[in-house]
């Protein structure tokens, strides 16, 4: 079965679905015992993230992104796809981020898709060794659908959840 990748958008925000599930999709790609996975891309306002970031994290604050892994699922139930999780991006946030950092909100929007679902992988960056990992499998993603890695160098101040 292929990657199923859906993508929600709240309100009237304007996106290119293809080009976030592109880069769910060059994650995915990098990750063979994957390829059987399923996603979900919500793009939703501040105010839900900064409410779901008070409730599962005790952080009374709006972010631009959470991941949400799927539990697993109980023994004894069979499932044809793989279920990974759920992305939340504040679009506002990411708006604001990509104009003050000067770079394109559908790459800014790209780059928070890859990060989250490498975060959906279990890729962390608590520690140099696990940050140098998961911005090393950043960069390739976001090469391979064509997204100057240089990008996250604009991040490198801020922290992505």
């Amino acid at each position: 079965m292929p990657i199923h990748i859906q993508l929600r958008c709240a309100l009237d925000y304007r996106v290119d679905e293809s080009r976030l599930t592109a880069a769910a999709m060059a994650v995915l790609d990098q990750h063979p015992s994957f390829r059987d996975a399923s996603l979900t891309i919500v793009i939703a306002s501040a105010d839900v993230l900064r409410r779901l970031n008070l409730r599962h994290r005790k952080v009374d604050a709006a972010t631009d992104v959470l991941a949400f892994k799927a539990p697993p699922l109980p023994d004894g139930i069979d499932q044809a796809e793989q279920y990974l999780g759920d992305i939340l991006i504040a679009y506002e946030l990411a708006a604001a981020q990509a104009q003050k950092r000067d770079a394109p909100l559908a790459e800014t929007l790209c780059l928070l898709v890859v990060h989250a679902t490498l975060h959906l992988l279990g890729y962390q960056h608590d520690t140099e060794e696990e940050c140098d990992h998961m911005w090393g499998a950043q960069a390739r993603a976001l090469d391979s659908i064509g997204i100057c890695s240089a990008i996250v160098a604009k991040y490198e101040t801020a922290k992505l959840a």
